[in-house]
């Protein structure tokens, strides 16, 4: 009886987490190829589809531009990130016990995790205004940097797992750190670099806040902020937005449905052991 029981809360706990997970996806799908006279009943099924709704909506938002922008941003943040994150992570364990700066380092990383942007919003916000970095390439340096904290964590403890004898047989052969971590080292973090990588993709491609506050032209506006022009002062299009919200968590839903195993298994091989 008791293992009957247990079947029953599992059953419906799965099914909860489904309803949770799909309603969603079908109110977006629903509403995005409705026309704007059949939105009485938001959760019945069209009576007309409405394909127009995507066309419009691709105009509206000015889409190869702006997926342009969020891109360009995505990408170069994940090159530098993965390279320049990674190398500090494997500086700063290696050398933790035996220098104390590394060790600071390494506190002064992981806290940074625990302070939210809107603290820094306002000051950071001046700062790049004083430095002209209110464009693409300055807030793809910020989001390389606020990476970093996370990233230190992650692959930290995926560098502890390496028995330091392979950077012993390395330096006998006569390699220096950097070709260490090039040629030993990081081949070895596959697994946690593509978790890395995903984690870094799916967070650059769908935050709001930092475009939000530091992008000051319209022309290197993210697809994120392109979803204001669907509201105006006292109504939203939500046929159009629904559309234009579905062309944009398209891509990503795809990049996490095809390597969602390399993310699961890049934590369990390094950051929670």
């Amino acid at each position: 009886m008791k293992r009957k029981s247990n079947d029953f809360v599992t059953v419906l706990l799965l099914v909860g987490a489904l309803i949770i997970i799909l309603l969603p996806l079908y109110l977006t799908l629903i509403i995005a190829i409705k026309d704007p006279s059949d939105m009485n009943q938001v959760l019945a099924l069209p009576k007309k589809i409405r394909l127009q709704n995507f066309s419009d909506a691709w105009n509206m938002t000015q889409y190869p531009r702006k997926f342009f922008n969020t891109s360009f941003i995505t990408l170069i943040n994940l090159m530098f990130t993965l390279i320049t994150n990674s190398f500090v992570a494997y500086a700063i364990t290696r050398n933790r016990k035996k220098h104390v700066f590394f060790g600071i380092m390494y506190y002064y990383f992981v806290s940074a995790m625990f302070i939210p942007f809107c603290v820094i919003m306002l000051p950071l916000v001046v700062q790049i205004n004083y430095f002209h970095l209110d464009n693409i390439f300055g807030i793809t340096f910020l989001y390389i940097v606020f990476g970093l904290p996370m990233n230190t964590f992650i692959y930290s403890g995926a560098v502890k797992n390496i028995p330091e004898a392979l950077d012993e047989a390395a330096k006998i052969d006569g390699a220096n750190p950097l070709q260490i971590f090039t040629y030993v080292i990081f081949p070895v973090l596959k697994p946690t670099t593509a978790t890395v990588a995903i984690l870094s993709f799916m967070w650059t491609w769908n935050d709001f806040t930092m475009p939000l506050v530091l992008l000051s032209d319209k022309n290197q506006q993210t697809l994120q902020l392109a979803q204001f022009v669907f509201k105006s002062q006292f109504s939203v299009n939500y046929n159009l937005a629904f559309a234009s919200y579905l062309m944009v968590i398209v891509p990503i839903l795809i990049v996490y449905l095809f390597c969602q195993k390399w993310i699961m298994n890049g934590v369990v091989a390094g950051a929670v052991k």
